[in-house]
């Protein structure tokens, strides 16, 4: 089957899953002998118009895993604005370092819906977006290693098809309800309301943290407001360069040290063909 262009397309708030479906777009690109294009969908500007492909184009589609599945505020764009026309896709998730859960299924199923043709897929542990604790300096070396392999792979397939595929398989369940975060006690920790604070002893008040958060929740005008929807995803934090953002909600604290008391054992990436 000829693919006149791949794409590498994202939501990837704190940037290991842009590596990782990068990585894979750019080698699928070179075997195929095709452009690569890139489409970032995290900005909030970016999902104010949708994404179409069609027939010759193989699109590397990739989100983090959001307590077990795709990232709930996110899921609506997906569903409604990204559109296969008979495209292939190879969706990718990363997680952290915890589980991919029922993420990589909901990917595929969704994408499937909306008129793309799995070929391959892939799981991809990271540092997780809370703490450096888990998976710190993932994706490294290995980790973009596996994701060429992936597209090797994912190429010598595509190449070889004489006709549309049946849908890559991978585990878990679509429809299933999103994990249950805990705290150190073993309840469940409800730390839904939880934003961002700013340590005005060290905020320059540069809006670097209001420009990068995917929801827009961060007032520009005075960064430590956060008058929007905060969803945890931690790219202020990340990105603010004098360390002034941080989160102190009991509740999110006793889940983030929950996650570095059971899940310290470094997870595999999973590949699917």
């Amino acid at each position: 089957m000829e693919i006149k262009q791949v794409w590498a397309v994202y939501w990837s708030a704190t940037g290991n899953t842009r590596k990782v479906v990068e990585e894979t777009a750019k080698a699928l690109a070179d075997k195929l002998s095709c452009p690569m294009n890139t489409t970032d969908f995290t900005p909030l500007k970016a999902r104010e118009t949708g994404l179409s492909f069609g027939a010759g184009d193989l699109a590397v589609i990739g989100t983090p895993t959001y307590a077990g599945k795709l990232p709930n505020k996110m899921l609506p764009y997906i569903q409604e604005q990204i559109r296969g026309n008979g495209a292939l896709a190879v969706p990718v998730v990363t997680f952290g370092n915890r589980s991919f859960d029922n993420s990589l299924a909901e990917l595929c199923a969704t994408l499937e819906q909306n008129g793309f043709h799995t070929v391959a897929a892939g799981a991809f542990a990271c540092r997780h977006a809370f703490t450096d604790a888990l998976a710190d300096g993932r994706p490294d070396y290995g980790d973009l290693a596996q994701a060429r392999e992936l597209a090797v792979r994912a190429a010598k397939k595509v190449q070889g098809l004489t006709e549309l595929p049946a849908s890559v398989q991978v585990p878990g369940d679509a429809a299933a309800p999103y994990y249950v975060p805990k705290g150190t006690d073993g309840q469940p920790a409800k730390f839904l309301k939880a934003k961002p604070k700013t340590d005005l002893s060290k905020c320059c008040n540069c809006g670097v943290c209001a420009r990068v958060c995917p929801m827009g929740a961060i007032d520009p005008a005075d960064v430590s407001n956060v008058p929007g929807t905060c969803i945890k995803c931690h790219a202020c934090v990340r990105r603010c360069t004098r360390h002034a953002k941080y989160f102190d909600d009991p509740a999110f604290l006793s889940h983030v040290a929950m996650l570095e008391q059971n899940f310290q054992e470094p997870k595999e990436n999973r590949l699917f063909l």
